[in-house]
């Protein structure tokens, strides 16, 4: 047998690269051929068994080095992308790892916010008249601000920029007679502010601020009013309704004031004061305390426009509960009322005038449960904090019924409430930072801003047109 190859000639039908002739040469010797299949039948039947342990060595060898390569191929990158923690972020070990260089920048998308420098009468002036201005609890317009001018994700050239920080401070005109900030002035400041970029820049114009982020961590965003019925009949300003607005109100209702593309955020918490309540709490970890309240709580709410204050909850519970030996509740401001809450089972989060206030994050990052009242209250960052896992929720007709719905969870599910706050993620999710930190307040609402990048981008759109 012999094997001739020859290329194909040209006028044949078939389109084969090569064809293989086989001949069989009749050298009449056919005897010769039977001697040589008899002696091959011989050397396989005797050396079979060294033939195949041979091959099988040989498929074991290549097998290893094949999965050595792949060790080192992009499933390393697919284990980070895939890998999560209890707050759906990869891990620090991950992405510090010094085989693994993906950036925080990759995990927002490439992300870009150009930070408008403003003049200081917009934000710094007021901090430097009251420095209450950047730690009461409407404090996130300053903490974002600070947090994103050292961000990775800021950019210097607009050009490059996926969104625009408007750094406006309206929560810090403290020249009302109880202390509490006046947005009297919050609309014509912020209108303000648009007139001037709008001036001096292009990007406004080209977009009527649809890529374009402001802070309104008031009681009813930026409807920038304290009073519901107020804020509902002022609304919005036109000029933001196209906007991104960070915002401590939210509701899982339709709203006037919140008509607009937001994202609900924590109230702020300084992280200093919650560390130093945390390094007073008992040394044994005991919680002496039941169910703790502090706070206005009136014996007679006063009407005012046809509105109670809380809806009359908080007289509710005070004249229920109030000299009960489990129920700890105090109508008078402490300064030093956080070492009361990490000493404290249950925390109550009564709505006030808006549904939300600060002591939801205060229990939730010392530890206390949560027990939310407040119908249809919407809580910051719902869709990546468990609210659920690590607080209750009681209906507001059912606080006559608190007592018996608290001993209920204690004698149920308490232990598992609390093994999740005690995460740390939750605590980090909850607080800003300055720098920002991973997983904090701030990264959450650069992550709930880049899920709104397709929508928002003007540049995006832009490379994707072309």
């Amino acid at each position: 047998m012999s094997h001739d190859i020859t290329r194909p000639n040209n006028k044949t039908k078939k389109k084969t690269g090569f064809i293989v002739k086989m001949q069989l040469n009749n050298n009449n010797n056919r005897g010769g051929n039977k001697r040589n299949i008899f002696v091959f039948f011989f050397f396989f039947r005797n050396y079979y068994t060294w033939i195949l342990w041979f091959l099988l060595s040989f498929y074991l060898f290549t097998s290893y080095f094949s999965g050595e390569d792949q060790s080192s191929s992009p499933s390393t990158i697919r284990l980070l992308s895939n890998h999560k923690t209890s707050s759906s972020l990869p891990s620090r070990a991950l992405i510090e790892s010094s085989a693994i260089t993906t950036t925080s920048i990759d995990m927002f998308s490439g992300m870009k916010i150009y930070v408008y420098n403003l003049p200081a009468s917009y934000n710094d002036d007021w901090v430097k008249s009251s420095e209450r201005c950047a730690t009461h609890l409407f404090a996130a317009e300053v903490a974002i601000h600070r947090a994103l001018l050292s961000s990775v994700v800021r950019t210097l050239d607009p050009e490059e920029a996926d969104y625009f920080f408007v750094p406006v401070y309206v929560s810090c005109n403290f020249s009302t007679s109880n202390g509490f900030p006046s947005l009297s002035h919050a609309r014509s400041l912020i209108s303000s502010a648009v007139d001037l970029i709008s001036v001096r820049y292009p990007f406004w114009n080209r977009t009527q601020g649809s890529d374009h982020v402001f802070v309104a961590s008031h009681d009813f965003g930026a409807c920038f009013h304290a009073m519901e019925d107020m804020a509902i009949e002022e609304g919005i300003p036109e000029f933001m309704k196209k906007s991104i607005i960070l915002q401590t109100f939210g509701v899982n209702y339709k709203h006037p004031c919140q008509e607009v593309e937001h994202v609900v955020i924590p109230p702020y918490i300084p992280p200093e004061s919650v560390e130093r309540a945390l390094e007073r709490a008992p040394a044994n970890g005991r919680r002496d305390i039941w169910a703790f309240f502090r706070g206005k709580m009136e014996v007679n709410p006063k009407n005012i426009s046809g509105r109670f204050y809380s809806k009359g909850v908080r007289t509710a519970i005070l004249k229920k509960y109030g000299g009960r030996r489990r129920f700890h509740l105090n109508r008078h401001r402490f300064v030093g009322y956080r070492s009361e809450i990490v000493r404290s089972v249950f925390c109550l989060c009564p709505l006030g005038w808006a549904p939300w206030s600060p002591r939801l994050v205060e229990s939730a990052v010392l530890g206390c449960v949560p027990v939310v009242i407040a119908d249809g209250i919407k809580l910051p960052f719902s869709d990546t904090v468990q609210w659920p896992e690590i607080s209750l929720t009681v209906a507001e007709k059912d606080v006559k019924n608190l007592r018996k719905i608290l001993e209920h969870v204690a004698m149920t599910n308490l232990s598992a409430i609390q093994r999740n706050l005690h995460e740390p993620e939750i605590k980090r999710a909850l607080l800003y930072n300055v720098p920002m930190k991973e997983g904090d307040a701030t990264w959450r609402v650069l992550e709930a801003l880049r899920r709104k990048l397709g929508d928002r981008s003007y540049r995006r759109s832009r490379v994707l047109s072309q």
